[in-house]
């Protein structure tokens, strides 16, 4: 296990000379129910108020030499509406995402103007990202190395706050089709306090429904994630099988988890409340215990045309 844990920990201090590239932006097995974590053109698409909650827990049971837990883990709530007032749609994304001894938390701002096209309705989005990241650089195994020793090293728990942006287009065709273009992370802010230097990524959603049509109860989903830094570009491609969009099952191969591809996924709608769970197989030692993603949504329709109304009595005049 310290094997392990020393590779990846070299991993996280591979730079140059200066500056901490570690895993920046999250992955979700079910990215196809949270597509705004990665696109703020997918704010106000749903015609209504939507909130979705994902708990992913990697590699359970990674640990170091201490028995301290340094497995990835990631949590985020987002909620996204449509304002017609504003001509779109709004939302807000909090997440915290920990790996080994660095942690960031964050809240993503999020409008999209949104506008009907053809047959359905185009989103442009934009979004304000406040990012807090954390790293302990005393609990780091330098091996013969003394905290305070490694000249380009801070001492102790070092915190800063950087601030970012990111822009999206979404395409959305009601209970057919979606398509979205994205990036986060734009100004690649970076903190000398922390050697740590974002890069900017790009992404690309796309998910479309196909009625059996023998069998109209049975809709497969298919839906494709594509991940890039400009360095290197990795994809998630997934299917689902809806039976009357009451429950489902389905797979999905991730490029980027190369040593644990493969999540089974499995889901079931409880009036307006829905529930999801991805199990990631393992399939190499450092992941023996496989990942866990649990997901919880919550949506409700909305007629934003209708209003209060009151009518004049002369009566009472």
């Amino acid at each position: 296990m310290k094997i392990y844990t020393s590779a990846l920990f070299l991993l996280l201090l591979t730079l140059p000379l200066t500056q901490i590239f570690a895993q920046q932006e999250a992955h979700f097995a079910q990215n196809m129910f949270n597509n705004i974590y990665y696109n703020p053109g997918f704010a106000g698409s749903v015609g209504g108020i939507c909130a979705t909650g994902l708990v992913r827990q990697q590699w359970v049971g990674f640990e170091d030499e201490d028995g301290t837990n340094v497995a990835p883990n990631t949590y985020t709530v987002s909620i996204h509406s449509p304002m017609n007032f504003l001509h779109g749609g709004v939302g807000l994304n909090v997440y915290s995402d920990k790996l080994g001894y660095q942690s960031e938390i964050g809240v993503k701002i999020m409008y999209a103007y949104r506008v009907d096209l053809g047959m359905g309705n185009l989103g442009v989005g934009a979004q304000l990202d406040f990012m807090n990241a954390t790293i302990d650089f005393d609990a780091l195994d330098l091996g013969s190395e003394e905290p305070g020793q490694d000249p380009l090293l801070t001492v102790g728990k070092q915190t800063d706050m950087v601030l970012d942006f990111g822009f999206g287009l979404q395409y959305h065709i009601p209970e057919k089709f979606y398509v979205g273009l994205s990036s986060t992370r734009i100004l690649e802010s970076a903190s000398a306090k922390l050697y740590y230097k974002y890069k900017r990524h790009y992404f690309l959603t796309g998910g479309y429904e196909w009625q059996l049509p023998n069998n109209p109860s049975f809709i497969i989903e298919p839906s494709l994630l594509v991940k890039s830094d400009a360095v290197k570009t990795d994809y998630d491609l997934a299917v689902l099988l809806k039976y009357n969009n009451k429950v489902w099952g389905g797979v999905s191969y991730s490029s980027f988890g190369v040593m644990d591809p493969i999540a089974v996924l499995l889901g079931v709608q409880i009036k307006d409340i829905r529930i999801g769970y991805a199990y990631t197989i393992p399939t190499s030692a450092i992941g023996s215990g496989g990942s866990h993603e649990v997901m919880v949504g919550y949506c409700f329709k909305i007629d934003f045309e209708k209003g209060r109304r009151s009518y004049r009595n002369t009566r009472f005049l």
